[in-house]
């Protein structure tokens, strides 16, 4: 982010020359990139009134431009909008006062929304309005197009070997903008340094550990493509291990001329280990001298000679008498050892690296238990690829003894304190009593130190020099201002009076006394120091007075209620007092209760854990009372989970004398139960129970209605069920979803039964089943399963209830059989090798899309010899002489029968059967037997009914046969020659004799008018044939008419 101070400087002096107020703010254009970190300043100048002025962002959209979308301000946290307010609280926007009349708006990730024109507005306090309180400037967002790549990988070199890394940087910005490329190396946390960049200038500059190795050649970056840059590094030093990365930024110039780097961005890295080729080095170990007094300083000094140290990695330790005291490893840091650690703490030793090959050890203060040999041992460490490492050689010089004489000079130190333990803001003194009184010629320094309560450290806190000035510490300023120090003319007694006490002020303190001796080229030399005993002191916190309403209530409501909670501060320690208000909700599977909201003493908000797991922050609304006591959290659109016990924790904040907020007390309020049910249930479905029959083939419509449901918004999904004969447990055929889709259960799925279902709503709450084309295995009892959905107040849907339909029993029958075949009895003579018809006649079918398959049998007295074997059995042996199958198919002609068949179809329910050149032996009775075959809507037939027709008697003649035999042959021709026509012709005499004699009388004219009488019949005789077995035929013979 680029520095704006210079600019407002110059904006300053402007404002001071002019006698009216401006307001000025960058200029614009300004094109910056999605996601990065914007500023914009704003400057008011000429004004009147107090030296801090305040500052009002607003932004006008381009799909609104006449309208002002407030966004932030200096003075009124209310002050932006809603789509601004969450970004503002997290400080996603925010402004930054560089001085009293000098702002800086800062968007921390730039949105493409946020692009519009931006006005910066002052709220007027001058005595009157004269001059400009606001100023306008567009910002454009474009995207972010910039694009850093380089493969990553780790290169094993040696030293003097050549290292070659590239990295490809391309943009499509459509607007002016240029590239700078820069590489860099960096090792593990260390800082990273510049190899060599290319600026958006195009000028080709090293960094300062690398300038003089470019100005040789060794560092070089070339452009071998369009996108493409090369880093070439030649004579590899191990000082040039670490990691290669390039990073490159995309600048566009703003209106005022200057370059701002809009979007700046870093590539892979590649890992590079340089082994080096020279690994020995010496220690050498030096000190000023080996004789000290208690309380002067020693330095000891080790000095490393090696080739390219930069480039390795030593660890060096330091010893007395052979015991360690601090060890430093590559990276410098000294960890000390025991209570060397607690001198270092207290600045009384010091372990540092003065340069690559220099370390010092440092005891400010010698002690007399501090006589004896030093020595430092230094370790050359190699450090793997994984970044760890590993020993190598180690090396130490001779050791150095040192002797430490006693201080002959001694003087005790003493703290005192008349009031250990104070209340805030009340006033405490300390003093420190030196003894024996030095005269005030001897210089005595005197440092009061402190100790917070709840630390460890001491720092010091303010020095009486031993030239009699006052050195304040710079740990702790606040003392400055309420602490006042004397010190009496004897150097005896140093007082420190504190005053408006707080709990900063409360910890232990000590004086140390230091005796110094000036030498005779002006240097000083400290003699002895001494330290006085600790001193407590106490600072206590006002008695708190805080109390919380321990009211407990449940709550029982409907989901997307409101659930309102409330917290009340019956008593506070003070009218100052302010709150901080934190909300819980404890439910029965947890432990504790997890934080819902906390609001800080300040006012500022917090979410806890539990509202951003539930998703509660849109739903939360919090609310104080103008009075200051009573503060209510309300969760809008309730949902189940939300049931729980409910409670906040208050704690009471008081503002000390330093102007620090703290803590003074904590309490609990009772306990809300809520509980948040769900609708009640008001799902019915019809409970009707049904039977439906049906024929097959036909449609059939099972209805499922709900009768009443719980929301009119609530969504249905309805499931069919069947129990089907023979099947122990139902089947589902077909599930509408919630969602209008349908799927089909195994049922529906695997037979044909999915093409023939057809599922309608046609009003709400009704739907239709209907299954085309029924068949038998349709028939069961069916019942549909209605669930109801609701939407919960997350948009989340869930089933409230289901509820199942009476029974509709469905029967689908075949049709009713009515098959009827002519069953008329006949008789047929025909002379042998003549052909005979045998007709079968179908006078009824039950459908006219039935089939039918014929057979024809022949019938025929069995002879008498097996007759008198088996007199129970049938007198008549029935044999089948050609079948025809529904589809037509014929059956094999039987032996006697082959070739002398004929079948015609001669209508749909009119079959001949002509049997060819008749021979006796077809002589016999003979029928036909008709099966009606009905396919069912699946496409397969079944046998619906069967009859058998009437005989048909055929005797076939001889050809020499007289009429004779042919009567005597025939049982029934015999009996209707020779005995019916007797009785016949008996009736038909008196019949004519009686209208004869009848006619005579009623007419005289009669008889002229015929001439003749009306008929004459010639006497019947009797014929008899001697070779006739049974009784002699009757011959009638008609008469003749005159």
């Amino acid at each position: 982010m680029r520095t704006l101070r210079p600019q407002l400087a110059s904006l300053l002096l402007l404002g001071m020359a002019l006698a009216q107020r401006q307001v000025t703010v960058q200029e614009g254009p300004l094109y910056r990139t999605e996601g990065s970190h914007v500023t914009l300043w704003c400057k008011v100048s000429g004004y009147q009134g107090p030296a801090e002025q305040n500052f009002q962002w607003s932004i006008y959209l381009p799909s609104a431009p006449e309208r002002e979308v407030q966004i932030v301000s200096t003075v009124d946290p209310s002050f932006p909008y809603a789509i601004y307010t969450q970004r503002v609280r997290s400080r996603g926007i925010y402004v930054e006062r560089v001085q009293g009349d000098a702002v800086l708006l800062h968007i921390t990730e730039l949105q493409d929304r946020d692009a519009g024109e931006y006005e910066c507005h002052t709220p007027n306090t001058d005595e009157r309005y004269f001059g400009s309180y606001s100023a306008k400037m567009n910002l454009v967002v474009i995207p972010d197009s910039l694009r850093v790549t380089a493969v990553p990988q780790t290169l094993n070199k040696v030293e003097r070997d050549s290292l070659e890394l590239k990295c490809e940087v391309s943009k499509s910005t459509t607007q002016h903008s240029h590239v700078s490329i820069a590489w860099y190396r960096q090792r593990g946390s260390e800082a990273p340094v510049e190899v060599i960049s290319l600026s958006r200038d195009f000028v080709l500059r090293a960094g300062s550990a690398y300038a003089q190795r470019q100005a040789t050649g060794d560092v070089r970056l070339d452009k071998v493509g369009e996108t493409t840059s090369k880093l070439t590094i030649y004579n590899l030093h191990p000082s040039d291990q670490g990691e290669f990365y390039c990073e490159a930024a995309e600048w566009i110039q703003d209106p005022d001329k200057s370059w701002y780097a809009m979007t700046r961005k870093r590539s892979q890295g590649a890992l590079v280990n340089v082994q080096a080729t020279d690994k020995e080095f010496s220690v050498r170990l030096e000190t000023e001298k080996r004789t000290y007094i208690v309380g002067e300083p020693v330095e000891f000094r080790c000095t490393l000679e090696a080739q390219n140290i930069p480039d390795r990695y030593f660890s060096i330790s330091w010893a007395f008498n052979s015991s360690l005291i601090a060890s430093l490893g590559p990276n410098a840091v000294p960890v000390l050892n025991n209570e060397f650690a607690q001198r270092e703490a207290l600045g009384q030793l010091k372990v540092a690296k003065e340069s690559d090959n220099v370390f010092v050890l440092k005891i400010y203060r010698l002690r007399l238990e501090d006589s004896g040999k030093y020595n430092c041992r230094v370790t050359e460490r190699e450090k793997t690829v994984t970044g760890d490492f590993i020993d190598k050689e180690s090396k130490r010089p001779k050791n150095i003894p040192i002797t430490v004489l006693p201080l002959k000079a001694g003087f005790a130190v003493t703290a005192i304190s008349r009031t250990p333990g104070v209340t805030y803001n009340e006033s405490f003194d300390l003093q420190c009593i030196i003894k024996p009184h030095y005269p005030s010629w001897v210089p005595v320094s005197v440092t009061w130190r402190f100790q917070p309560a709840g630390s460890t450290e001491f720092h010091d806190l303010v020095t009486f020099t031993r030239d009699g000035g006052v050195q304040w510490g710079d740990r702790y300023t606040g003392f400055r201002t309420r602490t006042a120090i004397e010190k009496a003319e004897s150097s005896n007694n140093v007082r420190l009076s504190i005053s408006r006490a707080s709990d900063t002020e409360a910890g232990k303190y000590q004086c140390v006394a230091e005796l110094w001796r000036k030498n005779y080229n002006s240097s000083w030399t400290r003699l002895a120091d001494r330290t006085s005993n600790l001193l407590e002191i106490r600072v206590l916190r006002p008695v708190t007075k805080l109390q919380v309403s321990k009211s407990k209530r449940s709550i029982t409501l409907v989901e997307n209620r409101p659930i309102p909670l409330n917290c009340s501060v019956k008593s506070q320690t003070s009218p100052d007092s302010h709150f901080a208000v934190l909300w819980y909700v404890h439910k029965p599977s947890d432990a504790d209760g997890k934080l819902i909201l906390k609001t800080t003493h300040s006012s500022a908000f917090e979410y806890g854990t539990y509202a951003e797991e539930e998703g509660l922050r849109g739903r939360l609304q919090f609310e104080r009372s103008a009075s200051g006591g009573l503060f209510s959290l309300t969760v809008q659109r309730a949902e189940v989970r939300d049931s729980g016990s409910y409670y906040c924790h208050v704690e009471e904040w008081l503002l000390s004398p330093n102007h620090a907020w703290y803590k003074l007390a904590e309490e609990v309020s009772g306990r809300t139960e809520v509980t948040v049910k769900q609708p009640d249930n008001r799902l019915q479905v019809n409970q009707t129970y049904k039977n439906i029959t049906v024929l097959e083939n036909q449609w059939v419509t099972l209805e499922c209605l709900v009768s009443s449901r719980t929301s009119p918004s609530s969504q249905l999904s309805v499931e069919w069920y069947v129990w089907r004969p023979g099947h122990p447990e139902k089947e589902a055929v077909v599930r509408l979803s919630r969602q209008s889709t349908l799927r089909y259960g195994d049922l529906a799925a695997l037979g044909d039964l999915r093409s023939r279902l057809h599922l309608e709503s046609p009003s709400p709450g009704l739907y239709h089943l209907s299954i085309q084309n029924a068949t038998v295995r349709d028939s069961g009892a069916y019942d549909c399963r209605v669930e109801e959905w609701l939407l919960d107040p997350s948009d989340r849907w869930y089933k409230r209830a289901e509820d199942l339909s009476g029974l509709i029993t469905l029967t689908v029958k075949q049709p009713d059989p009515t098959l009827q075949v002519d069953t008329a009895t006949a008789n047929l003579t025909v002379q042998e090798k003549e052909s005979f018809p045998l007709d079968c006649s179908i006078l009824s079918r039950s459908s006219p899309e039935s089939h039918f398959a014929v057979t024809w049998y022949n019938l025929r007295a069995k002879e008498a010899g097996s007759r008198a074997e088996e007199d129970e059995e049938e007198e008549e042996e029935r044999e089948a002489v050609l079948s025809v199958g529904p589809d037509a198919i014929f059956s094999p002609e039987a032996g006697r029968w082959e070739g002398r068949l004929r079948f015609q179809r001669l209508s749909a329910v009119l079959f001949r059967l002509t049997v060819l050149q008749a021979g006796g032996a077809d002589t016999g009775n003979y029928s036909c037997h008709v099966e009606e075959w009905l396919a069912d809507p699946n496409g397969l037939w079944y046998r619906l009914a069967e009859e058998e027709s009437g005989t048909v008697a055929v005797h076939v003649q001889d050809a020499g046969s007289t009429l004779q035999s042919v009567i005597c042959s025939n049982d029934a021709l015999f009996y209707f020659v020779f005995f019916y026509p007797f009785p016949i012709f008996g009736i038909l005499i008196i019949t004519i004799l009686l209208v004869r004699f009848k006619s005579r009388n009623s007419s005289k004219n009669s008889e002229g008018k015929n001439g003749v009488p009306l008929l004459w019949i010639k006497e019947p005789h009797l014929n008899y044939s001697p070779t006739c077995l049974e009784p002699p035929v009757l011959s009638i013979h008609p008469g003749t008419m005159d």
